[in-house]
């Protein structure tokens, strides 16, 4: 509203807004650098003025994407002008806009799924769990930092997403996810997260003892190494460093999502779970996602790596989970 609607509408009458307005408010919305219109370049140091402010339009401009979120922003608005009997018709609404093309995210084959995890359990990076989450589970970067030990029940097997942790208007909000029945639904953990998490929970306790006096109680299962909330940002940075060091490719947090059942078959999840961990409504879409079928030797560096952390059959389940406790965790940044 501050920066792309106000500007040039602002001084109209809701009631004496028109059709052409609206086409001429797009177009110009289109073709207007921001760069310039909002100062970027002018805002910078003189030294370090490069474009705009040296008289170089860098032009710029708006996606198709954030000039149809402009026009989503007012046309909700004029809705409830609208409800409240301001205005007699939506102009907004009247205009026919293009629709922007998606990006078609490019999400990691398994084999780099695979080595991304295999390198950050060597290096006992204290984020592993929350990989795994993302990878195995499909959480997002929000959903597993506002996970909370009483979203986890470690004896059925079951995780609760109920909560999330965001970074709005500079303040580190933890709130309730959006109140539908698939964001509340219980998704049973497979073995390798159930692993992850026990683990998780060990390390926690031990940064607890080191940190004494000066550890934040939170029930956050992801913390600091004074029990206060991961920044997202951080998570962030952390996830591409992890990438640099694992070799694979950088790609953002929430691409993991595209990458879950594929990593689900590998673990060799049935499909009547995968259906539940990917909160799909019908079986077939569950089938068409999931008939990749990984290599042998992928599927076996999976296992290893489970069963290195507990997360096997039953008796090596139980070996490995010594394993994990004689490893110790590590402290935490």
């Amino acid at each position: 509203m501050r920066i792309h609607i106000v500007p040039f509408l602002g001084s109209k009458r809701l009631d004496r807004l028109t059709v052409q307005d609206m086409r001429a408010w797009l177009n110009k919305l289109a073709d207007t650098c921001q760069c310039c219109v909002q100062g970027k370049d002018a805002r910078r140091p003189e030294e370090r003025r490069r474009c705009c402010a040296k008289g170089k339009c860098c032009g710029q401009t708006l996606s198709k994407r954030s000039v149809n979120d402009a026009r989503t922003v007012l046309r909700s608005a004029l809705t409830n002008a609208m409800v409240e009997e301001r205005i007699s018709k939506n102009v907004a609404q009247l205009v026919k806009v293009q629709r922007a093309r998606r990006r078609r995210p490019d999400p990691w084959s398994v084999e780099e799924a695979c080595a991304f995890l295999e390198n950050a359990q060597m290096w006992r990076d204290y984020l592993y769990p929350a990989y795994v989450l993302i990878l195995v589970l499909g959480l997002r970067k929000g959903e597993v930092l506002g996970l909370t030990w009483a979203d986890v029940d470690l004896d059925s097997g079951e995780l609760q997403i109920r909560h999330q942790l965001q970074r709005v208007r500079r303040r580190l909000l933890h709130t309730d996810t959006a109140k539908t029945e698939a964001s509340e639904a219980v998704l049973p953990l497979p073995d390798v997260c159930l692993a992850a998490l026990r683990l998780r929970q060990k390390e926690q306790r031990a940064a607890k003892e080191r940190a004494g006096d000066l550890w934040t109680e939170s029930d956050l299962v992801f913390t600091t190494r004074f029990g206060t909330p991961v920044e997202p940002r951080n998570f962030t940075r952390e996830f591409d460093r992890r990438c640099e060091r694992a070799g694979v490719r950088r790609i953002r947090v929430h691409d993991t999502r595209h990458t879950c059942a594929s990593l689900l078959a590998a673990l060799d999840v049935h499909p009547r779970i995968a259906m539940q961990i990917l909160r799909h409504s019908e079986i077939a879409v569950t089938m068409e996602v999931y008939t990749h079928v990984p290599s042998a030797d992928t599927r076996r560096a999976l296992r290893k790596l489970g069963e290195a952390l507990g997360g096997g059959s039953q008796k090596k389940g139980e070996k490995g989970q010594q394993e994990g406790e004689d490893m110790g965790g590590r402290p935490e940044s």
